[in-house]
């Protein structure tokens, strides 16, 4: 095996370890303090949940894999077969964590239902960030959301609003307590304003400006360890009265501290300007969605 295809392979298992990380956090979001008060959010979990309040000898997990298997279907074209390969070995992860977890949770961990709306909104929020942040996802309204994400600029908290409102609304139906359609509309609120923070942290770009005397050679490293190009803009001092060329290089949050390491170690009296940008285009970054 090359040294590419070991690097490929080590990659990949890495992102699916977080993977499991988020699935599993999710999961525990969603038996240690939804399911149990019979609270209910977005996404075919949601609905796997009414399926559940219905029918209990129906799992969450027999629901999420069988509407899975659909949205997969229909999405094989659209985001095609890795994505969608991805996203069946996502839902299968899922499925065993939801299986186990409602085993081992039959009372909810809290017993303020207030808490655990916030604390299960807010968990199941934060491991889906890091499932999606990592290449994966929990699929179900995901699929929708990322089918829209890949044409439209739309965050991906807004399209889940939107597809999952119905989904809690329905829920009403089946439990009959208009306190728990609340509390299911705080989940899905809370759900929402964690996994765009999640999601958007992670996504985070910087602009550097470096004011240096040995530019190009910090320039020449950026591309050869970091992988990042850079841009010379030309400069004059108004208190020196030269010219100088300011070196700009925009990466990821990822790569920030990597990039001050090497501005250090080639010049440490570099001047640095260091700025959050909103959205950044371009090859290596996302695309224009308009």
């Amino acid at each position: 095996m090359t040294k590419t295809n070991l690097k490929k392979l080590g990659t990949t298992a890495y992102d699916y370890f977080f993977i499991c990380i988020g699935l599993a956090i999710f999961s525990f979001g969603w038996t240690a303090f939804l399911t149990p008060n019979q609270m209910t959010g977005g996404g075919v979990t949601g609905l796997a949940a009414i399926v559940y309040f219905a029918v209990p000898t129906i799992p969450l997990w027999a629901t999420i894999l069988a509407a899975n298997a659909v949205l997969i279907a229909i999405a094989w074209r659209v985001l095609g077969p890795k994505f969608c390969i991805n996203t069946l070995i996502c839902t299968l992860i899922l499925s065993l964590f939801m299986g186990i977890g409602q085993q081992v949770f039959v009372k909810p961990l809290v017993d303020d239902i207030f808490m655990c709306a916030m604390i299960g909104g807010a968990l199941s929020a934060f491991g889906v960030g890091i499932a999606i942040s990592s290449g994966g996802n929990t699929g179900g309204t995901d699929i929708i959301a990322l089918m829209v994400g890949k044409y439209r600029n739309i965050s991906y908290g807004r399209v889940t609003l939107y597809a999952n409102i119905l989904i809690v609304g329905s829920s009403y139906f089946i439990v009959h307590s208009v306190p728990k359609l609340v509390y299911s509309m705080v989940v899905m609120f809370v759900y929402i304003f964690v996994s765009d923070i999640v999601i958007e942290g992670y996504k985070q770009t910087f602009q550097f400006m470096v004011f240096s005397k040995k530019n190009q050679e910090i320039a020449d490293k950026v591309m050869l360890e970091v992988g990042r190009g850079a841009t010379f803009i030309k400069a004059y001092g108004s208190y020196s009265k030269e010219e100088s060329d300011v070196l700009l290089i925009i990466a990821h949050r990822n790569d920030k501290a990597r990039i001050m390491r090497l501005i250090k170690a080639i010049d440490n009296t570099a001047f640095v300007s260091i700025a959050k940008t909103s959205s950044v285009f371009g090859k290596n970054f996302d695309n224009i969605k308009v």
